[in-house]
């Protein structure tokens, strides 16, 4: 089965990879999946590698202590799965390309299984370092794979709806996973999250294998060397049309990022909070993004896409600035960090459905895997790079937090700006 494909909308000048000579026949037409449908899976395979991010958050203080190690090493276990979501999707994109959709992510989503349940047998920061670093590789099929497909489906303001749409569902894992985290370390210790983790990999092994059928056909796969994939990689990076807006959504994912890997500590160490307290604050600021997609979607009607991206840049620096205020003037207390955190996640919330849509719209279908594997590798790694600088000389502060989610929402709102006068219109 294969779903229909809404018009390719190539970007002018941007060459694309030669599809293969002899290309078998296409398949019948089959019927559309509903798209509720189409939501649901998209939305488990995107969540997974979140899932995997947040879930064990509340219980990053139990684990250096169960591990004999600092703080500072064992939040190298966040970069450690970000730096694996990273490379992993410049291999999944491009595989995917060539070997259709579902073939790697059922193998994905298999090895990040296996991966998940090893961690639960543990017995070092090392070893803990090097699973999460592997369950992060296999995760990124899930993430690149589910935006290559919206890219064979839809385009332009669709497309930047369906985001919106994948988010609300996508967003319950992060919202959702430290609460369900913070709540299973009442009943156990912390490797209880990755076996309940490995049971939710189980789960969407399931749900690819029986409800998701291959977006794109066989004639329009391409195959590439990798001195052609470098080739398409060095291209896309000249193009500000998708530059620039990669460099908004890497930032701008540095600056959320940043917040989701030092808070448990701030919050637990700075404000005396509890594990489940630190969970129900993250669950807060995650609706505000949840929030934020769906007045995305209400924007779209009356609301170029740039000026919704604009708005959410600016609503994004204006509250870290609020919070960083609140941390030099000594006032900050857990309530009022959570209330400038939720109005930060919620301007996200406007950010990463547009950037990626205006990064993906105007590249052609036969290289929207390789296109999603570069724009998510420079996210997470560009991003997950930036949060790691907090509290590498000591402890992890607010005020260190701060400045850091400060440069990269100002470095995210350079590159939009460079990206308004350089970058030509998308096509919507």
């Amino acid at each position: 089965m294969s779903l229909t494909s809404v018009r390719p909308n190539a970007r002018p000048g941007l060459a694309t990879p030669t599809p293969n000579p002899t290309p078998a026949p296409a398949s019948p037409p089959a019927p559309k999946r509903p798209a509720v449908l189409l939501v649901l899976v998209l939305a488990a395979l995107s969540a997974i590698g979140p899932l995997a991010t947040d879930l064990y958050l509340p219980a990053l203080p139990e684990i250096a202590a169960d591990l004999g190690s600092s703080e500072s090493r064992v939040k190298l276990t966040l970069t450690a799965v970000m730096a694996g979501l990273a490379s992993g999707q410049l291999v999944a994109g491009p595989l995917s390309d060539r070997w259709g959709r579902r073939l790697p992510l059922l193998v994905g989503t298999g090895v990040f299984t296996a991966v998940t349940f090893a961690l639960v047998f543990v017995t070092s920061v090392e070893t803990f370092m090097a699973l999460r670093f592997l369950q992060g590789l296999a995760a990124a099929a899930g993430l690149v794979v589910a935006r290559a497909v919206v890219r064979d489906v839809f385009h332009g303001d669709t497309a930047a709806t369906f985001f919106s749409r994948l988010m609300l569902i996508t967003g319950l894992a992060p919202m959702l996973g430290p609460l369900l985290g913070g709540q299973l370390l009442y009943l156990g210790p912390w490797q209880l999250i990755f076996g309940t983790l490995g049971l939710a990999g189980v789960t969407t092994f399931v749900l690819v294998y029986l409800a998701l059928p291959e977006s794109l056909p066989q004639e329009r796969r391409t195959r590439q060397d990798p001195r052609v994939l470098a080739r398409t990689f060095i291209r896309l990076l000249r193009d500000p049309g998708f530059a620039a807006p990669t460099a908004v959504l890497a930032l701008s994912f540095g600056m959320s990022f940043t917040y989701i890997s030092a808070f448990s500590f701030v919050s637990q160490n700075q404000f005396g909070a509890s594990a489940q307290q630190f969970s129900l604050v993250f669950g807060v600021t995650t609706l505000g993004m949840i929030l934020g997609n769906q007045v995305n979607v209400a924007l779209i009607r009356r609301m170029e896409l740039r000026r919704r991206l604009g708005l959410g840049l600016v609503g994004a620096i204006v509250s870290v600035l609020a919070m960083g205020l609140l941390a030099v003037t000594g006032q900050a207390t857990l309530v009022n960090v959570t209330v400038a955190l939720f109005v930060m996640m919620l301007f996200t919330g406007l950010i990463s459905p547009n950037a990626t849509a205006m990064a993906l719209s105007g590249q052609p279908a036969e290289i929207a895997g390789t296109s999603s594997a570069l724009l998510g590798t420079l996210q997470f790694a560009v991003g997950s790079g930036l949060a790691a600088t907090v509290g590498l000389t000591g402890e992890t502060t607010l005020g260190g937090m701060t400045t850091v989610m400060l440069v990269t929402a100002v470095g995210a709102l350079v590159a939009f700006l460079y990206s308004a006068k350089r970058a030509p219109a998308p096509a919507l």
